[in-house]
């Protein structure tokens, strides 16, 4: 699975793969053709959303509490996951900031883990 992100608002291409709304809430304007999933639950708590603000000097502490809350929702990363199997995925987002916001963050979350080797 290939991510990309890209804001909700901005026009649909070929490359954008599987469209994936991972908002709570629907933007406004958006027509539902626009959006090929809408996955709710990926997205941050309300509680967290709002703590977070889209302050970008809360961004690393937004970005370690959202994935605790990715960590205990198996199921919707399970979802993204198998719907995107084999594509390439773009979470959509309806924040203004295109660097600090849950798309992001969820993109980084399932960027595949590097281990360090060890030393023989």
């Amino acid at each position: 699975m290939r991510i990309r992100t890209k804001r909700v608002y901005e026009a649909a291409e070929p490359e954008d793969g599987l469209r994936v709304l991972v908002d709570r809430l629907w933007p406004r304007g958006v027509r539902k053709d626009a959006i090929d999933l809408w996955l709710k639950d990926i997205a941050p708590s309300g509680a967290l959303r709002t703590w977070f603000g889209h302050e970008p000097e809360r961004w690393a502490a937004f970005r370690s509490r959202y994935h605790k809350e990715l960590q205990a929702n198996p199921n919707a990363i399970a979802d993204l996951k198998k719907a995107g199997r084999g594509k390439t995925v773009t979470p959509l987002y309806g924040a203004r900031d295109e660097t600090h916001n849950q798309a992001v963050a969820l993109a980084d979350y399932l960027k595949p883990k590097r281990t360090k080797k060890k030393k023989a």
